[in-house]
């Protein structure tokens, strides 16, 4: 039983980690990606002008 916790605990643990580091990769990426996009367009509405 004891055993058995202790894995349990160790999967758990270490899945919620990985989440993290995805999570935060993800939201990174993202935050790139829009930050590109608005400069894009920023870019176009002052050539327009």
């Amino acid at each position: 039983m004891n055993e058995t916790v202790r894995i349990i605990l160790i999967i758990v643990i270490s899945v919620s980690i990985f989440g993290l580091i995805v999570f935060v990769w993800v939201k990174n990426y993202i935050k790139r990606k829009i930050d590109y996009y608005l400069e894009e367009k920023n870019k176009k509405n002052f050539t327009k002008d």
